[in-house]
């Protein structure tokens, strides 16, 4: 027997086990679309005269956020939107899906730029991740990738950058957070404000779980991506992951409550620990809180 939407007839697609409702693709397309039409207007006041850069990786998620984003600003011609892909330079990973967000772009009439590791830092991720160091690759690649992303959206003159962080990835982040103490990047998590030298971030899939951004993303023939990056299995947050993903089949609503809860205490917790102000890094230029940014550190830079 074939399942039937709630809101109409229709065969149904998804059951969302958090809500208890079946939805068929048109109910699931607008409830995906609603959530982030609410997430940007609660968290993202977009203004006139904006450009919106958004970090493109080629996968799903990414992929998601532009096309989105092209939906719902597309037709403001106040709005520009404008792809970065960063290309790490991880043989057999990064060059397909850099190749998926150059046909996404194309097909959506959207300008792509692209920049690399090896461009800005000499080496690549794959050169880097055989060193002896002490922090595991995701580190470093994370660092560098943020890194590259906000000086690229500096200097076109970006006002904004979208990030495809998805629920399960802010849930992720929050639990991760919690269980290193880490309460400095918890209060980054806060909705974002004005900070000298740091494009303000965005991200409209906050509230759209990861499954159901895939299964979007697969009912509007957008990229799927080429399956996991190959040092992802150094980083602690594959294991947060297997645990929530856990939790969420025991106890559907688990990633949500962990967000909503979130929410309701970022104020509080932006009050009691403010932000550090920025200034500029002496080896790079970059905004950073100390004399030398992350980035120049990792790399082993020096004056």
């Amino acid at each position: 027997m074939t399942l039937k939407c709630d809101k109409c007839n229709k065969d149904a697609i998804i059951y969302q086990k958090y809500s208890g409702m079946h939805l068929c693709r048109k109910h699931f397309t607008d409830d995906v679309e609603r959530k982030i039409k609410l997430t940007i207007r609660k968290h993202y006041s977009i203004k006139r005269n904006e450009t919106i850069a958004v970090g493109l990786s080629g996968g799903k998620d990414s992929s998601t956020t532009l096309y989105i984003l092209h939906k719902i600003f597309g037709m403001r011609p106040d709005i520009r939107l404008v792809g970065i892909s960063i290309d790490e330079g991880i043989e057999g990973y990064r060059p397909q899906t850099i190749e998926s967000a150059k046909q996404l772009t194309d097909e959506l009439g959207i300008e792509l730029i692209v920049r690399s590791f090896m461009e800005e830092y000499d080496r690549t991720m794959d050169e880097i991740a055989p060193m002896k160091r002490e922090k595991g690759a995701c580190s470093y690649c994370g660092v560098l990738r943020k890194s590259l992303l906000n000086k690229t959206a500096l200097e076109i003159g970006a006002t904004r950058l979208a990030i495809g962080h998805n629920l399960d990835d802010e849930a992720q982040t929050i639990l991760l957070n919690h269980l290193k103490g880490d309460v400095s990047r918890m209060v980054r998590l806060a909705p974002p404000k004005e900070l000298e030298g740091l494009v303000l971030r965005m991200k409209p899939l906050r509230q759209i779980p990861e499954k159901e951004v895939a299964l979007y993303a697969y009912l509007h023939d957008l990229p799927l991506g080429f399956g996991g990056c190959p040092y992802s299995h150094e980083a602690m947050r594959k294991e947060i992951r297997v645990l929530l993903n856990d939790f969420e089949v025991k106890h559907p609503g688990t990633k949500y409550a962990l967000l909503s809860g979130f929410d309701k205490i970022s104020g509080i917790l932006g009050r009691e620990f403010p932000q550090e102000g920025l200034s500029e890094c002496s080896i790079c230029g970059q905004a950073c809180t100390a004399d030398v940014c992350q980035a120049c550190k990792l790399l082993g830079r020096s004056k």
